[in-house]
C-alpha cells in the first residue's frame, strides 16, 4: 500500500501519520516514542545565521596593505639589526682539539681526574665592554633535548620532598641509586652537570688582576624560589638533611658541598639550577657568571690583555663536542641575535617589492575591459 506524506514532513525526518507494520502498532504515530532526527537545532550557529564579514580583495585594499607592512617592518628590522650589532661579544673555544691549544693536554680528561687538569688561555679585547658583562659557557653536539634525558629527573625530590629524597622516581634510572643508596639529585641531567671552572684575569704590565665574578642572580627567580628547594629541616645543616643519600656517579662531591654559602648550596645552588633547565638545541650556552659595572665613568672590561684560567673537568671529546667561553653585553632585546632584524627586513622588503609589482600590473592592465563581447 502506498504511503503519501508532505515534503515538509519528509524534511522533518518523519511523516505525521503512522505507517502500519505487521504484528505491531503504528511507527511514528503519536503513541510511539520520540523519533531521532538529523535536523540541526534551530540556533543561530547551527543554522548559520551569525553575522559574518567576507572582505572583497581589490587593488585599492591590497596594495596599501603591502606598502604599509613594508614601511613598518623595514624600519623596525633596521633598528633591531643595528641594536644587535652594537652588542659586544667575545668567544673562546677551549676544547683543545688543536695541538697548539694550551688545553690540548686536558683533552682526554675523565670525570674523576685527580688532580684536575688546568690550562690558561691569553686573549686580547680589541673593544671595551661598557655595560654589565655576562659570562656564558657553551657546549656543542650535546643533545639535552633527548626524550629520555629530559625525563630523567625527579621534580618532587628537587622541590624538597623528603619522601622523594630517599625514594626517587623510577624515571631517574639508571641514576636512581648507587651502592644501595638513593642518589640526590637523581637522573641523567644532574649526573652530567657542567663542572668546569672559569676564572678571568686582566693583565697590566705582566701583573694579573682577578676580575670579580658574581655567581648569584644567574638563575630564573621562579626556579630559585619556587621550583627548587632543599629538604625540609634544619637549613643550616645540609649534611644532616641529605643523610642517607649519595652523590651522583660523575660528581666529585655531594650536592651539599657545591658552595660554602648556605643560601647557594644544595638543590638551590644556582649553577645546578641553570644546568637543570635543559636546552632545546644541541648547540647552546648557559649563563655562568656576571660581571657588574662598578664605575659609570669606566667600562666594565677595558680593551686590553686578559687571561682565562680553566679547571678542565668536563669531558666532551668522546662525543665530538666542543666547549666555549663567551663574554657578552646585552640590550633591551637581550643578547646578540641578528636573525630577528634580518627577518623583519626581509619580510618588509618582500611586501614592498610585491606592492610595487602589483601596482605596475594594476596600472597597466587594470583599466582594460576584459568582458567578452556577447553577440546580439
Amino acid at each position: 500500500m502506498a504511503v503519501n506524506y508532505s515534503a515538509k514532513e519528509e524534511a522533518d525526518g518523519h511523516p505525521s501519520g503512522g505507517v502500519g507494520v505487521p504484528g505491531g502498532g503504528a511507527v511514528g504515530g503519536g503513541g510511539g516514542g520520540a523519533v531521532k532526527t538529523r535536523k540541526p537545532d534551530n540556533t543561530a550557529f547551527k543554522q548559520q545565521r551569525l553575522p559574518a564579514w567576507q572582505p572583497i580583495l581589490t587593488a585599492g585594499t591590497v596594495l596599501p596593505a603591502f606598502f604599509i607592512i613594508g614601511l613598518i617592518f623595514i624600519p623596525i628590522g633596521i633598528g633591531i639589526f643595528v641594536t644587535s650589532n652594537n652588542i659586544r661579544e667575545y668567544e673562546i673555544d677551549y676544547t683543545g682539539t688543536e695541538p697548539s691549544s694550551p688545553c690540548n693536554k686536558c683533552l682526554n680528561v675523565s670525570w674523576d681526574s685527580t688532580p684536575p687538569c688546568t690550562c690558561t688561555i691569553n686573549f686580547t679585547l680589541e673593544q671595551s665592554f661598557e655595560s654589565n658583562v655576562f659570562m656564558y659557557y657553551g657546549l656543542s653536539n650535546f643533545y639535552q633535548n633527548h626524550r629520555r634525558y629530559v625525563k630523567s629527573r625527579d621534580d618532587s625530590q628537587l622541590n624538597g620532598d623528603n619522601s622523594s629524597l630517599l625514594n626517587p622516581s623510577k624515571e631517574c634510572e639508571p641514576y636512581r641509586t648507587n651502592e644501595d643508596k638513593p642518589i640526590a639529585p637523581c637522573g641523567a641531567i644532574a649526573n652530567s652537570m657542567f663542572n668546569d671552572t672559569l676564572t678571568l684575569y686582566r693583565i697590566d704590565n705582566d701583573t694579573r688582576t682577578p676580575i670579580p665574578l658574581i655567581k648569584k642572580g644567574i638563575a630564573w627567580w621562579t626556579d630559585k624560589n619556587v621550583k627548587f628547594r632543599n629538604p625540609t629541616g634544619d637549613g643550616n645543616n645540609l649534611t644532616a638533611l641529605f643523610q642517607g643519600t649519595t652523590k651522583p656517579v660523575n660528581w666529585p662531591k655531594p650536592v651539599y658541598m657545591l658552595d660554602p654559602e648556605p643560601d647557594n648550596n644544595g638543590f638551590i645552588n644556582e649553577d645546578f639550577i641553570v644546568w637543570m633547565r635543559t636546552a632545546a638545541l644541541p648547540t647552546f650556552r648557559k649563563l655562568y657568571r656576571l660581571i657588574e659595572r662598578k664605575n659609570n665613568l669606566q667600562p666594565t672590561l677595558q680593551a686590553g690583555k686578559y687571561s682565562l684560567d680553566i679547571g678542565y673537568n668536563y669531558p666532551v671529546h668522546s662525543f665530538d663536542g666542543r666547549k666555549r667561553m663567551i663574554l657578552s653585553t646585552i640590550s633591551w632585546m637581550g643578547g646578540k641575535n641578528p636573525f630577528l632584524g634580518i627577518a623583519y627586513i626581509t619580510v618588509g622588503s618582500i611586501c614592498f617589492f610585491l606592492g610595487v609589482v602589483l601596482l605596475i600590473i594594476h596600472h597597466k592592465y587594470g583599466n582594460r575591459n576584459t568582458s567578452a563581447d556577447i553577440p546580439n
